[in-house]
């Protein structure tokens, strides 16, 4: 960390504002460039996904796990009893897991071994275009500074709200909860469903969309959706508004929505509001820098600058792709452009994202609505995951995986599935879809037996075997225009 006095102003080619993966991945590229760089972070490193989102969810995920296999072991002949389930035990292993993943990323060794300077002295906040202040008092100007501060989950702004528990503070609930109600059914709300039903709560779900998982493929939110409700959880989608929370005088919390017309209330012991990620800008005083923030984020051009040229916002910052996966490469992206004055892009199509839910999940490309409102001759093919050797052996043959491409078959143009093991097989073919391998090619590729992989083989001779749907000929020509 920088030695610097507080009463002192540095001066830096390139300023960090936070260190989560976008900002570790600018911060490293920028001095790999030969630029002075600083890192100011608030606490500590790692970002939303390693200390309070994706890292410590897959932990809970994996007790989750851990709970529906012995429940099940008996179907292989192996007696056993959960005699009980220890929340708080389970709580602190996964704070355990986020202090190892930290631990082996040596953000802070990285940084040193750079040449870079981290400093964690509080939020910093914009004094003017190339200053910010620090919560210490420090005060540290740039010629760039690129924002990476991360997003934040997002109250709903009704009586009560204050009730309930976002998705950071999950592992703060003093004890599992038996009546469970999760607002919001997006990739974070969807997962925690799980976990918690999994852990043996009563679980509600509620969401003002049509369907859960809206950023999915159709076929994939009714097929999660399904499993759901299967498993006990009530799902209520296509509600109206979500009214209030009030505490009852036996601690319980009374949550009261709209839907069909009509209000309706239910007790709950714990509620979960899962229901959006603003971009963490609120107080870094933009306004000093003369940065306007649109829907709670910065607004950027295609190469992560802000209408302030020498003011970039990368990953949750500038509100278009919040995962991690997305960060990383506009992070290096974004302190090329500040250090070479370059115009470097990223190719945020192909964005492979999913969820640990049961059956897992997963998707990157287009959608099926999205392929064939741009080609209606597209073709798609799904195969069921009962189809599949490995699942049949593991007994999970719940899912699918979807592949489609284009009308000649040249080009994977998104994948979609269901299903064990579903965000890794998606991976895959994402692998597949980078590197230009067309749908001939795929379907040839030995897969090892059995695997969940292998599935990708039969879905891409299930592809090439598919006929293409038929069109009106003024549809076949404006595709071709």
């Amino acid at each position: 960390m920088s030695a610097v006095p507080p009463t002192a102003i540095s001066h830096y080619d390139v300023l960090v504002i936070g260190a989560g993966p976008a900002g570790t991945s600018a911060a490293l590229r920028a001095a790999e460039l030969g630029a002075r760089v600083a890192v100011a972070e608030s606490d500590r490193t790692g970002g939303t996904c390693v200390n309070t989102g994706c890292v410590p969810t897959r932990a809970l995920a994996k007790a989750a796990r851990l709970m529906r296999e012995v429940r099940t072991a008996d179907t292989y002949g192996i007696e056993a009893v959960i005699e009980r389930f220890d929340w708080r035990t389970t709580a602190a292993r996964v704070t355990e897991s986020v202090d190892r993943v930290r631990a082996i990323k040596r953000e802070a060794e990285r940084f040193s071994d750079a040449g870079i300077d981290l400093i964690l002295e509080g939020r910093a906040r914009f004094v003017d275009p190339h200053t910010v202040e620090l919560g210490s008092g420090r005060r540290i100007s740039a010629d760039n500074i690129l924002v990476c501060v991360g997003g934040h989950s997002r109250r709903l702004p009704i009586p009560g709200a204050e009730l309930a528990t976002v998705p950071e503070h999950v592992l703060s609930l003093p004890a599992l909860p038996e009546r469970l109600a999760v607002i919001g059914g997006g990739n974070t709300g969807a997962q925690l469903v799980t976990i918690f039903s999994s852990f043996g709560s009563r679980v509600t779900l509620l969401d003002v969309a049509p369907r859960i998982l809206m950023a999915s493929d159709a076929a994939v939110s009714e097929a999660v959706s399904t499993a759901f409700r299967e498993q006990g959880t009530r799902v209520e989608t296509g509600i109206s508004t979500v009214e209030s929370l009030v505490r009852d005088a036996d601690g319980s919390i009374t949550l009261t929505w709209q839907a069909g017309g009509e209000a309706v209330s239910d007790s709950f012991d714990a509620v979960i509001m899962a229901t959006g990620w603003p971009a963490d800008v609120d107080d870094l005083g933009l306004e000093n820098a003369g940065v306007a923030t649109v829907r709670s984020a910065i607004p950027v051009d295609q190469y992560f600058r802000s209408e302030v040229s020498h003011i970039f916002a990368v990953g949750d910052a500038n509100g278009r792709d919040m995962l991690v996966q997305a960060a990383q490469f506009e992070g290096e992206a974004a302190a090329e452009n500040a250090v070479l004055g370059t115009n470097r892009r990223t190719p945020h199509h192909l964005l492979p994202a999913g969820g640990f839910t049961d059956p897992d999940y997963a998707g990157v490309g287009l959608t099926e609505e999205q392929a064939r409102a741009r080609d209606p001759l597209c073709v798609v093919a799904t195969v069921p995951y009962a189809s599949l050797d490995r699942a049949v052996i593991d007994d999970r043959e719940r899912g699918f995986l979807m592949l489609i491409s284009d009308r000649r078959r040249d080009l994977i143009l998104g994948a979609h599935a269901v299903g064990e093991n579903a965000i890794e097989v998606v991976q895959s073919v994402t692998t597949a879809i980078a590197a230009g391998v067309d749908v001939a090619t795929l379907a040839h590729v030995r897969f090892a037996y059995p695997t969940y992989s292998a599935i990708i083989g039969l879905a891409a001779r299930s592809l090439l075997a598919e006929a293409a749907p038929a069109a009106a000929p003024e549809a076949v020509a404006a595709t071709l225009e």
